[in-house]
């Protein structure tokens, strides 16, 4: 019962919050605002008014959880763990990142010099533009792919914004996260379509529903679990709830027509599963042609985020046409730690040999069968690691928003031949 208790937190907020007509649980108001909270939902984060949000800083979660990695996608500080009080509401706050601390009515001594450190931190993002429309070649003429994870149709402004050269990860599960029922093959072909024709051509890659674990919506009804992120979610449900799987993919196909679209299937452990996969879209591709709907080419690829997969990677690649690499629950699931868990962060680490490893085997199976490689977790915006998977022959990354041009300074700058 105690690990239910953010869900019935989460219920009774949101009664409260629609019976007082205050659907989004925040004040209205015209200033700018941190949110201070026990702890926020996937859901909850990417519902957020960016316009108006600086920041936000919860007690509960995990720096390596989908709430973190969402607010670094969507650009937002965000302080997960930290100690707060009611006390503060109402008033001035700073939220640094640089330090990991929140500053209560700082002092005007505190304010100047952070105020200095913000105006240096934007005039060092103004360097960066010089950098848009250059390629993503190192100095001995190796070129990457570069292009951004996103959540949202409202995210693709900030994918060209930001010159990335494609979409890397759409997470289409927060299309179902915003619902209150299962959106509609029309809903979701109307979404997946938008985006396509935002991108002018350039690829989006769309990743089938990745529900379950923290990621969940009551109206799929999923039973309660005692280890959600080992449970029924992603590629488990689609198989076994295939009128989901294939509204979705009907969806998807329909969408292809206008631009260049490629399908991505999540938490693949066995070629059983992409066969299957793989002959529910052929069935729903069949279907559409017969009710005489156009159809786009696409690309076939899966997720590569569990030991399981990397070991049979050579198989799994002589099947699809890419590979993703989901570098955060890889780690999870290769090192035995709960994503989730705050007390285990300091023995989480994305950079351990094993994690490494797995990511240099993936890529070797799959170029014996000419299937490309891209990382779309954290690790592919972390600059310490960019020459290592360069070298390794990491085809693209997938990073946030935000660290596009920052990555690419760091590729332009390298000399794999030196």
């Amino acid at each position: 019962m105690k690990a239910r208790a953010a869900d019935v937190r989460d219920i009774s907020n949101r009664v409260v919050n629609i019976l007082t007509g205050n659907d989004s649980g925040l004040d209205d108001s015209d200033e700018p605002f941190i949110i201070v909270a026990e702890d926020l939902a996937p859901s909850e984060t990417v519902q957020l008014d960016k316009s108006k949000l600086l920041g936000f800083v919860t007690r509960l979660g995990s720096t390596n959880s989908h709430t973190a990695i969402l607010a670094r996608n969507m650009n937002i500080p965000a302080l997960i763990g930290t100690e707060i009080s009611e006390d503060w509401d109402g008033k001035l706050a700073i939220i640094d990142g640089y330090n990991a601390c929140i500053y209560i009515e700082p002092n005007e001594d505190l304010l100047k010099t952070l105020d200095k450190k913000r105006i240096q931190d934007v005039q060092q993002r103004a360097l960066l533009q010089d950098l848009k429309n250059k390629p993503n070649v190192t100095i001995d003429g190796t070129e990457i792919k570069l292009y951004v994870n996103i959540g949202n149709v409202s995210d693709v402004g900030m994918v060209l914004q930001n010159d990335a050269g494609g979409i890397g990860l759409f997470r289409s599960e927060f299309i179902y996260l915003h619902s209150e029922t299962f959106p509609t093959e029309d809903e979701q072909f109307a979404i997946y379509k938008r985006v396509a024709e935002m991108m002018g051509g350039k690829k989006v890659i769309i990743r089938t529903l990745d529900i379950g674990a923290d990621k969940q919506a009551d109206y799929f009804q999923l039973p309660k679990e005692e280890n959600p992120a080992l449970g029924y979610r992603a590629i488990r449900i689609c198989l076994t709830r295939k009128e989901i799987f294939k509204a979705q993919l009907r969806a998807l196909l329909r969408a292809s027509a206008f631009g260049n679209v490629s399908i991505m299937f999540p938490m693949i452990i066995s070629l059983r599963e992409v066969i299957d996969a793989k002959a529910v879209l052929e069935e729903c591709r069949q279907e559409l042609i017969a009710e005489g709907v156009n159809v786009g080419d696409v690309e076939i690829g899966i997720m590569i985020e569990t030991p399981a997969a990397v070991m049979v990677a050579e198989q799994l690649a002589a099947e699809v046409n890419f590979f993703s690499i989901g570098t955060n629950d890889l780690t999870q699931y290769t090192l035995a730690i709960d994503r989730q868990n705050p007390s285990l962060d300091p023995f989480y680490d994305s950079h351990h040999p094993a994690v490494l490893k797995m990511i240099e085997m993936t890529v070797q199976a799959a170029h014996k069968h000419d299937c490309w490689v891209g990382i779309c977790g954290e690790l592919g915006a972390d600059t310490s690691l960019t020459e290592t998977f360069l070298r390794m022959g990491i085809d693209e990354l997938s990073v946030n928003p935000g660290s596009v041009l920052n990555v690419r300074k760091t590729i332009r700058s390298l000399n794999l031949k030196g």
